[in-house]
């Protein structure tokens, strides 16, 4: 396995932004034009970037599609892209479209079947999202609780041929305050697949501590509001990861 960190690009009316704790009226732009953004993370030294649509996450409907398309074919690197996938159409779409692994979410709770099914056929690239408030899965653009954990959700998904998860404590998101790091070494242990850390991460020592974790199953992180606001420069970050001796944290 590679620590590999996913710098995150969240598109909203065609605007590269940031949300507060998932909240859509507290949104900060940081770029009018996600293709430079794009393109000044792979001059950094990025190996992947991590895109949601932002709007198709509210709505299932894949609002943003045609710049995601063309973030898709300019890029030198995979592209793992979430938000709005709940049925084989999008699935598909996004696919086609050259996308690396598509980010499913809400479908896990509101359609386990086709979930389930895609899992079977194409597990590689499928990534099954679990975004969780106080542990509890939240859904629709984080707009609804469920009542299920994030734990039990991804067993029950890891049994089906989930082999990618993305954990994200919600109250975290956005606020530089550090990643729920228990919940995510808990959620390595608990499925024995590989999950990548979201939510909170700050500093370029987090990271290192992240991938000391390595070996239990934590294989990334993505990072999105630190490195925005220059709390982690990129291109040190991919220098310090990458380097140096992994160990069991």
């Amino acid at each position: 396995m590679t620590f590999t960190i996913y710098p995150a690009i969240d598109i909203r009316g065609g605007k590269c932004v940031r949300l507060i704790q998932g909240d859509y009226a507290q949104e900060t732009v940081y770029g009018h034009d996600p293709l430079d953004v794009l393109k000044r993370f792979v001059d950094a030294g990025a190996t992947w970037v991590h895109v949601v649509d932002l709007d198709a996450a509210r709505t299932g409907e894949l609002v943003n599609f045609p710049l995601i398309h063309e973030l898709v074919k300019q890029s030198p690197i995979p592209v793992q892209v979430g938000g709005g996938i709940r049925d084989e159409a999008s699935l598909e779409r996004l696919l086609a479209a050259g996308v690396a692994r598509v980010v499913i979410g809400s479908a896990a709770i509101e359609q386990p079947a086709f979930v389930k099914a895609s899992l079977r056929r194409m597990g590689s690239k499928i990534a099954v999202g679990l975004d969780a408030r106080g542990g509890m899965i939240a859904t629709h653009g984080w707009l609804r609780t469920q009542t299920v954990t994030a734990a039990e959700l991804a067993q029950e998904m890891a049994e089906h041929g989930a082999e990618t998860f993305i954990f994200t404590d919600i109250e975290r998101d956005g606020m530089l305050s550090g990643t729920n790091l228990t919940a995510v070494r808990e959620l390595a242990r608990a499925t024995g697949k590989a999950v990548i850390a979201s939510g909170g991460v700050r500093s370029l020592a987090e990271l290192n501590e992240l991938r000391e974790c390595e070996a239990e199953g934590v294989t990334g992180a993505i990072v999105g509001k630190a490195i925005y606001t220059g709390a982690i420069p990129l291109a040190e970050a991919f220098r310090v990861t990458r380097g140096g001796v992994r160990r069991r944290c």
